[in-house]
């Protein structure tokens, strides 16, 4: 297997394109070499811990309404062309993430990671649901089969927080300025929402190198 290490954020939708793209892709090709881990990074690591209201958040970050609409018509654009409906409307805040990855970290832990982050991203971009609550975040641990009760503890704790700031400062440290940002076999950068007619090339190279492996001679 070839590890393909995706650092992300749920609250990017272009992260979540570029997971259903990622997905149609593999899907295709059932015997893909994929093992696929999930990194934290924070879009907005400076993002109060209740979070704050989506449409001034993003007339801030754009400078005006005006601007933030039209940037957002083009990840609906995008969205769409991936298979995916979003609700824009049903979204009202934008929340602190680090109790979201805290809540990827531990599903990673018992093999479980990307039916989490599926459902994260379900849950915030399709449902309008407050990934930065506590209730929210132990109702989806429990739905991909993990322990609320043990999910609740620890996040009324501070457990593995540093950490996750730590592996987000090393992700940036690294050269990493924006998500989806995916790296295969930790020597291979791939970045940004790609089609998954790309993936399906990476594929195909892959699946060629490793018989040229096998098979010097030709």
């Amino acid at each position: 297997m070839i590890r393909l290490d995706v650092i992300s954020d749920p609250v990017c939708p272009w992260c979540y394109i570029g997971k259903a793209n990622l997905d149609r892709a593999l899907e295709s090709h059932p015997d893909h070499p994929f093992a696929t881990e999930w990194h934290p990074f924070q879009l907005n690591p400076d993002m109060p811990q209740g979070g704050m209201d989506r449409a001034a958040y993003l007339e801030a970050k754009f400078g005006g309404k005006a601007k933030a609409v039209e940037i957002y018509a083009r990840v609906e654009q995008a969205a769409r062309a991936a298979g995916l409906e979003i609700d824009f409307a049903n979204i009202p805040r934008i929340p602190n993430t680090l109790d979201a990855h805290r809540l990827i970290h531990w599903a990673g832990l018992e093999g479980r990671q990307t039916p989490v982050v599926s459902a994260l991203f379900r849950a915030y971009w399709r449902e309008g649901r407050d990934i930065g609550e506590a209730g929210t975040l132990a109702d989806i641990g429990e739905a991909c089969g993990l322990d609320r009760a043990m999910i609740a503890r620890l996040l009324a704790s501070d457990a593995d927080a540093a950490m996750i700031s730590e592996r987000d400062a090393h992700a940036r440290a690294r050269g990493v300025t924006g998500v989806p940002t995916f790296i295969l076999a930790d020597r291979y950068v791939v970045t940004g929402a790609q089609p998954p007619e790309l993936w399906a090339q990476v594929i195909a190279d892959i699946a060629a190198q490793s018989q040229d492996a096998q098979d010097p001679q030709g």
